[in-house]
């Protein structure tokens, strides 16, 4: 395990029930026996292509409908990755030929067998595709010209993998449990390819796999329902059908959650998380995620990208305030860019609210009268409150904010396009290793707006990272554990000081449950949530 601290001491000793106090009781309604339903927040759902998607709810979907060579298990995730599609694998001696023995008797949803044939068709097709999160992949030396040669299938119970130098082998590895390594039925896939898309625009909205899990229907904006998957090789879930509702306001949660409309609720806020415990139908889950918030600034903007500028926002935050008043209880105060239980975690909060220091810095920058800048923000309870307070406090330093709201979906894309001035935002990791976001954050090969590397922050804000990109790379192929932490302690502790970032927040999810519900996993700092062994 490539992890500081064992998962174990993440998620068997942060995850707990919160006992109910002043226990008031009830009659309401129940969901169907064998129906899961979840309220939260899904309007960042751009897609259902494994191989396309990169946002939360995706990874969330991606968990229950589709497996992966190798995987968490949700039951314990202490014990590191497991077999899933592939029953065991070797590593060869230079560490540059993984070869996977793919287990016999799975089934994709369709009914066709699961063979090493689908498992290289996904992967190549994630290169080739060159959506979003392909860089994943595409680090490891993999290009549209040789996928064929260093993704193969040696026959249908044989995978090859060839890198193109030598690595850290659990980074390999935990790259291949990321949501785009997600293993498709090729057969299906091809079926409904239309003008060389690889099935792309089918799979957007269509499901191929052989996970617990089958789409059922999505309706963007409002829900998407699963249901089992009559294939699945695994023990068949509890909960034939699961419906996630999209609701945005905690208010609108909590009342469905007490009233018994809905079986679990992901977003609401401490102030209904206090107000659901006085019930004794209720329950909540917490569980410390990998979910880091954050501002960045775009490097684009002449008045951002100087350094005094970026030193002085990075003083203009109220980390305690907020963590003590509206995000009590749903955050802590972290400032660096790997969570809290990676290897390489850094635990230094070296910034605080300090407008004085902040108007100096402004001062010497040439901006002693303050300006104007504009924030783009997902309309998400947390997230706006979070602007309004940086609203605040930059206007108390003569920075005149504004706050422009979108769904998930419509500030991904100004991000994405860089048409933005400062994001207020969160990421999560994409595997369980340091280098998900190092890669992300101080990472830019090429900051050229035609290059197009989406998947990485660094890129998005317009920062070249200079001298980062190289001590990142050298990083992910340092081999002795304790050399690799140390680089990535000293990239955070630079990354700090320099980048136009201000890391804010680590998550502490809290999911209210109805009391009958049983098996759920919020996922802990690794991973999304799980359906398959809930029970009621």
């Amino acid at each position: 395990m490539l992890f500081g601290k064992t998962i174990a001491a993440l998620s068997l000793t942060t995850a707990l029930v919160m006992p109910m106090i002043g226990a008031i009781p009830a009659a309401y309604a129940e969901t169907p026996p064998n129906m899961l339903v979840v309220a939260a927040e899904i309007d960042d759902l751009i897609s259902l292509d494994p191989q396309e998607m990169f946002e939360f709810s995706g990874s969330d979907y991606a968990n229950n409908v589709y497996q992966r060579l190798i995987a968490y298990d949700p039951k314990d995730f202490s014990k590191g990755y497991q077999p899933a599609i592939a029953e065991s694998w070797e590593i060869s001696e230079d560490g540059k030929t993984f070869t996977f023995k793919i287990a016999e008797g799975l089934k994709f949803a369709s009914g066709n067998p699961v063979t090493a044939s689908d498992v290289a068709f996904s992967l190549r097709r994630a290169v080739l595709l060159k959506k979003t999160p392909s860089f994943i992949l595409t680090q490891f030396g993999f290009t549209e010209e040789n996928a064929s040669e260093t993704l193969m299938a040696k026959d249908d119970g044989t995978f090859v993998l060839v890198t193109d130098k030598k690595y850290a082998p659990s980074f390999v590895l935990n790259c291949m449990t990321a949501a785009i390594a997600s293993i498709v039925d090729s057969k299906l896939v091809l079926e409904n390819e239309v003008d060389g898309d690889l099935g792309n625009g089918w799979l957007k909205t269509n499901s191929a796999g052989s996970g617990p899990y089958q789409l059922t229907s999505w309706k963007p904006n409002e829900s998407l329902t699963i249901s089992a998957n009559p294939n699945f090789s695994g023990d068949a879930p509890a909960m034939n059908r699961v419906v996630v509702r999209h609701i945005a306001e905690s208010a609108s949660q909590r009342l469905l959650l007490e009233k018994g409309d809905v079986d679990i609720v992901r977003n609401l806020s401490p102030e209904d998380v206090s107000g659901v415990l006085k019930s004794e139908d209720v329950k909540v889950m917490t569980d410390q995620r990998g979910r880091i918030m954050y501002i960045s600034m775009n490097q684009q903007d002449p008045t951002l990208s100087k350094p005094k500028v970026i030193e002085a926002i990075k003083y203009l935050i109220d980390y305690d305030g907020m963590v003590n008043s509206f995000l009590k209880g749903q955050y802590m105060v972290h400032q660096a860019y790997l969570p809290l239980s990676y290897l390489g975690e850094l635990k230094d909060k070296p910034y605080s609210l300090n407008i004085e220091k902040a108007k100096a810095l402004l001062a010497e920058a040439g901006l002693a009268d303050g300006f104007e800048v504009e924030f783009i923000v997902r309309t998400a309870q947390e997230r706006v409150e979070i602007a309004q307070s940086l609203q605040n406090t930059f206007g108390q330093a003569g920075i005149k904010a504004s706050i422009v709201q979108g769904t998930g979906k419509e500030t991904l894309g100004k991000y994405r396009a860089r048409d933005f001035q400062i994001y207020v935002g969160a990421w999560g990791p994409d595997y369980p290793d340091p280098h998900t976001n190092a890669d992300t954050f101080t990472s830019n090969p090429d900051n050229s707006f035609e290059a197009k590397l989406t998947g990485k922050l660094a890129w998005r804000n317009a920062w070249a990272a200079d001298g980062y990109t190289e001590r990142t790379a050298a990083a992910a192929q340092e081999t002795d554990t304790a050399k690799r932490a140390e680089m990535y302690v000293q990239l955070q502790k630079d990354f700090q000081k320099e980048a136009p970032f201000a890391i804010m927040f680590q998550k502490t999810e809290q999911n209210a449950l109805r009391a009958n519900v049983e098996g759920y996993s919020i996922g802990a700092a690794i991973s999304a949530v799980y359906y398959g062994n809930v029970t009621k």
